[in-house]
């Protein structure tokens, strides 16, 4: 079920249109994705370099670079621990390959989903401490590691923080809410109340390359450099589905534009098996495409073989790591594929049907796996959803969001259930003690929901509702300055009542597309597309001849010819 809305944000999109030299269109598009005011819009449009914020804004960020740059001449040994997604391989990378640059005595551990779980756990303190670290430096993780952190500064060692992560708090009876910070040397995340960073939203690969923005700094390293490693922090900024707002938007829009040039063995490997080439690589490509190629070794495997794929230093030992890690993502997807059908079948034979936070229960279901099904039944239920898998030392599981559940202040609430638990709003993780506390959960978790029907209801929201007839090429080419598209800077949406359908017909190796011919009301003609169940969209067509339709539209080249068309999103 589906509820169309059309966004009705106001401005004088007309002034806009007249002093930024852009369609009304377009004006209309930027004010509905909440950017407003001269400066802004400019840097919307216009935005580069330039524009990024000093990294020693952010809280600690000076005491981290006057801690490295002491450790590196002293010829300390530093232990990077990372994260085992791409968010976390890519910060990984960053910050080895950057102390590496500057002399630094640098190695990393990247911990095993399985055997060591989310983060710094009190094993990978202790085997640092084993190695001769003396500092340990986290990055796409360490703000919830309080009893850890203190563990290794017990053991005298030095510890960075770079992480992204919320804060993790407690409520008090008495209605405050008191955060809780580790007690390292330095804590460098713009999510902490009192960092005067002026954006929040960074991933842990953009928090670890402002880092080694600020150490190349010191070192008196040219200021251009850091930009080299600025491709890792766009893939990480796509890959962990940060929005794609103010800062992240410079840095994935500049960051695509050195991965179309990449130097790099592993990415330009990693592209070429894929059948692409490096400068017809978008977000949509790092989302979809490489990314979960990426995160497929961290899931099934061990993530530093990602690591070595980034660090190949010869196109022979790339080629075959590259076609490793598509292999393991194809082992994924069918993984995934077996545990998303059972997965919603059993949500819709149970009465887990009438929870309005799905919480459903896989023992045997691979535990990497969990947040990808728990996203693809978020998407088929439009509920909240949990997927929990039997571990070695008890249950663990993921959650994926709807964007009127903020999934970790509702876990907030019913904390004590809990062996471990972090997360964001729209995704979090979670352990539980034994599997009969899975009953327990479920029970508390939608007893303390205040989600109403309403919310259930999939808001498909369009920007403009504008006719066919009115797209023109220069229209679409200006539409180009809104990219990258992705969460929070979502691709336009138009859409129009009462086109007639003038021909249908299905093709493509899996029958997956529709090509038409529509017609409106004034006998303009336009070509369109439609990609998934095309036989159901084609039954659909032939008993409802005129449709309404929401639509991106596009350039079609065919035989060095180009057309207009547009791409059909949603119909009724």
């Amino acid at each position: 079920m589906e509820r169309w809305v059309v966004s009705a944000k106001k401005a004088d999109f007309h002034g806009i249109a007249q002093e930024f030299q852009i369609d009304p269109v377009i004006a209309r598009l930027i004010r509905n994705r909440d950017v407003v005011g001269e400066k802004q819009i400019r840097e919307y449009l216009f935005g580069g370099l330039e524009d990024l914020h000093d990294p020693l804004l952010m809280k600690d960020m000076e005491k981290a670079v006057g801690i490295l740059e002491r450790k590196i001449r002293e010829g300390k040994q530093i232990r990077i621990i990372g994260d085992y997604d791409i968010d976390g391989v890519m910060s990984t990378y960053i910050l080895l390959t950057g102390l590496r640059e500057l002399g630094a005595k640098v190695d990393i551990r990247i911990p095993d989903r399985i055997a060591d779980g989310y983060g710094l756990n009190e094993n990978l303190v202790r085997q640092a401490k084993e190695d001769g670290a003396d500092t340990v430096l986290t990055c796409d993780n360490g703000i919830s590691a309080l009893d850890q952190i203190c563990l290794a500064k017990e053991l005298g060692m030095t510890v960075v923080v770079t992480d992204h992560h919320e804060v993790p708090y407690e409520d008090l009876e008495d209605g405050t809410r008191v955060f809780r910070v580790p007690e390292a040397d330095a804590v460098v995340n713009p999510k902490q109340k009192d960092c005067a960073y002026p954006f929040k939203g960074l991933c842990g690969g953009a928090v670890a390359w402002k880092l080694m923005q600020a150490v190349l700094k010191r070192f008196g390293h040219p200021e251009d450099e850091i930009y080299e490693w600025l491709e890792f922090a766009a893939i990480a900024t796509v890959g962990d589905v940060m929005d794609l707002q103010g800062e992240n938007r410079i840095l994935v829009k500049e960051g695509l534009k050195r991965l179309h040039r990449t130097r790099n063995l592993g990415l330009q490997e990693l592209i070429r098996v894929q059948g692409l080439e490096p400068e017809q690589v978008t977000a949509y490509h790092i989302g979809f495409v490489i990314g979960p190629c990426l995160n497929a070794s961290g899931r099934l495997d061990t993530a530093e073989r990602s690591l070595a794929l980034l660090l190949a230093e010869d196109r022979e030992e790339a080629a075959r790591l590259a076609g490793d890690l598509k292999a393991l993502n194809e082992s994924r997807k069918e993984m995934t594929r077996q545990g998303e059908e059972k997965a919603v079948r059993m949500v819709e034979e149970s009465e887990l049907k009438q929870d309005k936070v799905l919480v459903v229960y896989l023992p045997e279901c691979h535990e990497s796996l969990a947040g990808i099904i728990a996203g693809r039944l978020r998407e088929h239920f439009h509920k909240p959803a949990f997927v929990l898998t039997k571990s070695e030392d008890g249950v663990k599981g993921s959650g994926r969001s709807i964007e009127a559940y903020s999934m970790y202040e509702e876990m907030c609430k019913c904390r004590e259930l809990f062996t471990k638990f972090g997360g964001h709003p729209m995704a979090a993780g979670l352990s539980l003690a034994n599997e009969e506390m899975v009953e327990v959960f479920r029970e508390k978790i939608n007893r303390l929901s205040t989600l109403t029907e309403d919310d259930f209801v999939e808001k498909v929201t369009i920007d403009v509702p504008m006719p066919v007839s009115y797209i023109t090429k220069r229209l679409i080419s200006q539409m180009e300055l809104l990219e990258p598209f992705g969460k929070g800077n979502t691709k336009p949406l138009f859409a129009q009542k009462d086109l007639k359908v003038l021909s249908c017909r299905i093709f493509g190796k899996n029958r997956n597309v529709a090509k038409l011919q529509i017609q409106d009301g004034a006998g303009y003609r336009m070509d369109a597309v439609y990609f998934g169940e095309a036989e159901s969209f084609a039954k659909y067509v032939s008993e409802h001849p005129v449709l309404s339709l929401t639509y991106y539209p596009t350039v079609n080249v065919w035989n060095g010819r180009e057309n207009l068309q547009i791409t059909i999103q949603n119909y009724m």
